[in-house]
């Protein structure tokens, strides 16, 4: 049999877990509330597109940090080593491609 002691623990755990996660709720209701005041200020007409782009990245860049989205992003080489891929933390790897053969078509003669 549980015992009191045990009991109360446990509830005392599920109170708190509960608690938390009201509290985590307001947090995220109150991020979204700050990212569409951003969003509308972005979009008020008064800055140039590439102003507008970086301000509407930088509020959704604070959503997602109150959300414990990605941390950053992960810089990779590509295979050749010619190009750097930047890309989010997590992100799927792209699916693997194949190569294409292309015939060579003599001309008619």
């Amino acid at each position: 049999m549980i015992s009191i002691f045990q009991r109360v623990a446990v509830s005392g755990a599920f109170l708190g877990i509960s608690l938390a996660a009201l509290a985590q709720t307001h947090d995220l209701s109150e991020a979204q509330r700050r990212f569409d005041e951003q969003v509308a200020k972005c979009n008020s007409g008064s800055l140039p597109r590439p102003e507008r782009d970086a301000c509407i990245r930088d509020a959704g860049a604070a959503l997602d940090r109150a959300r414990g989205g990605p941390s950053g992003n992960v810089t990779t080489r590509s295979r050749d080593r010619r190009s750097t891929v930047v890309k989010p933390e997590g992100a799927p790897r792209p699916p693997a491609r194949k190569r294409s053969v292309r015939a060579i078509v003599a001309p008619p003669s």
